[in-house]
């Protein structure tokens, strides 16, 4: 009966892993680039065990690049990067993030930021302004200070999977190639904000849900059966 433990456990852990990932994206809803999160599901034979008894688990998770709804603010810093093109910024240590959150804003020390991060100029160094500024960006993705062109958006498109990193910001999966935009534009005055649907994520918590009760409905009838069995064995 041990067997049939497993497999309801490995059931649970699956959904509990999609109920993670569901109630992720549902506190994301409104964060501007948000992509949301979708686990892939797989069966399998435990190795070297039982050819009757199927395991099933959650293997892997990938993100949806879809994009997801607009939100217009008129704020000449805000933009959002046409066709499936992200913004580049610059992480801790060096390495590149990509993202498609256009929320632009001043550090105290001139540089540019996203999400706390500063943002890189086509030439892959990060957007510095001068104090006190008026910062504009154009629909060319050209950055002003004042009438002053300080620097351009650097836009990239990603050629395979992304990983996420943080709740709007995407690093190039092994084997992704990422692609510098030369001719790129942007729309200014709006946002992008999350893609996933409160309402698809409702129906699917509450599936997920129904999955796990069942799962855990089953290890505990599994269980009963074992007790049962030894009961039998003691009574002998």
């Amino acid at each position: 009966m041990a067997d049939g433990i497993y497999v309801g456990m490995s059931a649970a852990m699956g959904r509990a892993a999609q109920l993670d990932a569901i109630a992720d994206n549902l506190a994301n809803i409104e964060s501007p680039g948000f992509k949301g999160v979708r686990p892939a599901f797989s069966s399998f034979l435990p190795p070297g065990g039982p050819t009757d008894k199927v395991l099933s688990g959650a293997v892997a998770s990938t993100i949806d690049m879809r994009p997801g709804t607009t939100e217009t603010t008129d704020s000449l810093t805000d933009v959002i990067p046409d066709g499936d093109a992200m913004l580049a910024l610059q992480m801790p240590g060096g390495k590149i993030a990509y993202t498609r959150n256009g929320h632009i804003e001043t550090g105290p020390d001139g540089v540019l930021k996203i999400a706390g991060l500063p943002v890189l100029d086509a030439s892959g160094e990060p957007i510095v302004v001068p104090e006190a500024s008026e910062v504009t960006v154009e629909s060319t993705g050209e950055v002003k200070a004042g009438q002053q062109v300080v620097g351009n958006l650097s836009l990239w498109t990603s050629q395979g999977p992304m990983d996420r990193v943080g709740s709007s910001l995407m690093t190039p999966s092994a084997g992704t190639q990422m692609n510098q935009v030369t001719d790129g534009s942007v729309r200014v005055g709006e946002l992008e904000l999350g893609n996933v649907s409160a309402l698809e994520s409702t129906v699917q918590m509450i599936g997920a849900q129904r999955n796990y009760e069942l799962a855990m409905q089953a290890i505990q009838a599994y269980k009963q059966l074992d007790d049962r069995v030894v009961q039998v064995g003691l009574v002998r």
